[in-house]
């Protein structure tokens, strides 16, 4: 009966057994782990970001989650085989429930760590060993079913940065615990002996820190210091190994070879650096392809691209180092940015803005000239125009010219006649013959005016602004045209304003324009009766500082359709005109910054208006 009984329970717990693992693989596949066995405090920054680097590698996988546990053996500030054999069995309990998949052991005291307890707290876990030296003593404590990523760094590198700071380097003194333990740094005096022959080495891994701070402050020139992880003042003081560079650092005369990135800008002059992130990351990136199925015996340990030549611009400045001594590939950090660096971008901006500001000036520069060359063309082809308007015009008055130069001409030859006439008197009297002289003077002066107003008026003057008398200049107009209007029997008058005005002007060219005026207002009442054929020219002011001339004609006035066409080239309303007078005043006059219109006057004809700028504002 006993029997029976105890094959029921048997079945029983077989059958639990069996629902157990259905109900596990129906919740599906168990999540991964990986345990992190860091030598040092989790809280140092070198370790810390060695456990991010681990953390990103394992994100970066992403295929399924990976839960990552990490633990601080930090056996070189608490040694003794009491704090081993409490940490042992705390780690039993505590991952008792924990399987763990991959154990990723970080530094050389957690590999001699895993080689004497690992078979009691994780017995089948495969190991990836990072952070350890790829010597012979460091694979001595490899177990079995693992591998390695190697850290590169080694004794030489800190010696090729130290004769790169001092060129002429023949001493080194090593500071750090590291320097005694030929697990990290192996046989660094055969290394040493045989980089550089003669090199004298100053042994200070066993000196208490008091002791190195006295040392390192008297040292003599030509020498560098090779620095290691330090943990201890060697008199019961510990040190996270960063504050303690900082306490070396703070005494040293000479400059300082470091080997972490993190200890970059603490008074280390810098080296070849461990780059704990990528330490952390290759690591973590094998870890994961033992997770995903790979056998660890099966990844051939290799070493890292972990170790990169880095120095801090400010110590190589304080040094008087050349950056063209440091080793191929360096990296330069904290660099003081020159001014152009620092404000690249907004120098550029600037310098686009004032370039595109030059070429706009150019441009403008280049388009006023075009311009100035084109108005002085304007200039002259108006002057040329208004030349062939005046010699039109003097063809025109060719009649009243004759009739005007003929009655001094005829004067002269009468008193010329009388003359002789005196003279045949056997005794002239010379009293006569003087009066008869005189008259024969004023008639020459009178014929030779004519000449000298139609000379004045054809001849082809350089453009000259001046300021006129506006008054005195309408005048002159008049004047010249009265011998026409006489021939014609137009009345010609000007009422000239009781003021001074002055304009600044090309006289001729301002005439001409007044010219063409009357001269269309003479036309204008040709074929009037002779009490209404007259035209005036009057003077004075209009608002704004404004010179006004009005010349006025008492015709037929201007159709409402051709008010504004009148001025426009070639228009007329003549059988015989050309349309080119009234043009060539507005443009004589829009020249001189000044403007023409035509009106019709209320009582009758029309009146041309011409405005120019006063010379003084009154």
């Amino acid at each position: 009966m006993r029997i029976i009984t105890e094959l029921a329970r048997i079945l029983i717990i077989c059958l639990f057994a069996s629902l157990s693992r259905e109900c596990i693989a129906a919740d599906g596949p168990r999540q991964r782990s990986i345990l992190v066995l860091e030598e040092a405090d989790f809280r140092s920054p070198f370790y810390s970001e060695i456990f991010a680097g681990i953390r990103a590698a394992a994100k970066q996988n992403g295929r399924s989650h990976t839960v990552i546990y990490g633990e601080s053996l930090d056996l070189a500030r608490f040694p003794g085989p009491h704090y081993e054999e409490s940490l042992v069995g705390h780690l039993k309990t505590k991952y008792a429930q924990r399987p763990i998949d991959v154990i990723v052991s970080i530094g050389v005291t957690s590999a001699k760590f895993l080689q004497t307890r690992k078979q009691e707290i994780w017995p089948a876990a495969p190991v990836v060993y990072g952070f350890v030296p790829d010597l012979p003593e460091t694979r001595a404590l490899f177990l079995p079913d693992t591998t390695a990523v190697f850290a590169r760094v080694k004794p030489t590198h800190l010696l090729t940065a130290a004769r790169a700071i001092v060129p002429d380097l023949t001493r080194v003194v090593l500071v750090g615990d590291a320097w005694k333990n030929p697990l990290v740094y192996g046989h660094w005096k055969q290394d040493f002996a045989a980089a550089m022959p003669g090199l004298e080495v100053i042994d200070l891994s066993d000196a208490v820190l008091r002791e190195v701070r006295k040392q390192v402050a008297t040292l003599p020139a030509r020498s560098a210091i090779l620095t290691s992880a330090m943990y201890s003042d060697g008199e019961g003081t510990y040190y996270s190994p960063a504050s303690a560079l900082a306490r070396v650092a703070e005494s040293a005369n000479r400059p300082i070879i470091i080997t972490s990135d993190t200890f970059l800008g603490q008074s280390g002059v810098g080296g070849f650096l461990l780059l704990p992130d990528i330490i952390g990351r290759e690591a973590g990136e094998v870890a994961m392809r033992i997770l995903d199925g790979e056998a660890p015996s099966s990844i051939t340990p290799t070493g890292g691209d972990n170790v990169k030549p880095i120095f801090d611009w400010r110590q190589l400045k304080h040094w008087n180092v050349d950056e063209a001594n440091l080793p191929q590939g360096s990296e330069v950090r904290f660099r003081e940015q020159s001014f152009w660096e620092q404000y690249r971008w907004q120098l550029m901006t600037l310098a686009s803005v004032v370039l595109v500001q030059a070429l706009l000036i150019t441009i403008l520069l280049r388009e006023r000239r075009l311009r100035s060359l084109a108005e002085v063309e304007a200039r002259q082809r108006m002057s040329e125009l208004a030349h062939m308007n005046r010699r039109a015009t003097a063809g025109e008055m060719s009649a009243s010219i004759a009739h005007e130069l003929s009655q001094p001409l005829a004067a002269i030859l009468i008193n010329a006649e009388s003359a002789q006439l005196v003279l045949q008197n056997p005794t002239p009297d010379l009293g006569e013959l003087r009066n008869i002289l005189d008259h024969i003077r004023c008639d020459d002066q009178r014929a030779a005016q004519v000449i000298d107003r139609l000379r004045s008026f054809l001849k082809r003057h350089p453009t000259e602004r001046r300021e006129l008398d506006l008054n005195a200049t309408v005048g002159e107009v008049f004047r010249f045209l009265s011998v026409q209007a006489l021939t014609h029997d137009v009345g010609l008058a000007t009422e000239p304003s009781s003021a001074d005005i002055r304009v600044k002007g090309d006289k001729v060219q301002l005439q001409q324009a007044i010219l063409n005026l009357v001269v269309n207002g003479m036309d204008a009442v040709a074929h009037l009766p002779d009490g209404r054929r007259r035209v005036v020219g009057r003077t004075g002011f209009a608002d704004g500082n404004q010179a006004l001339v009005s010349i006025a004609d008492a015709g037929d006035g201007i159709l409402a359709e051709n008010v504004t066409e009148i001025f426009e080239p070639f228009f007329t309303t003549k059988t015989q005109g050309m349309g080119i007078g009234l043009s060539i005043a507005r443009t004589i006059i829009e020249a001189h910054g000044g403007r023409i219109w035509a009106e019709n006057a209320p009582s009758g004809g029309a009146v041309f208006h011409i405005s120019l700028p006063l010379v003084s504002p009154r």
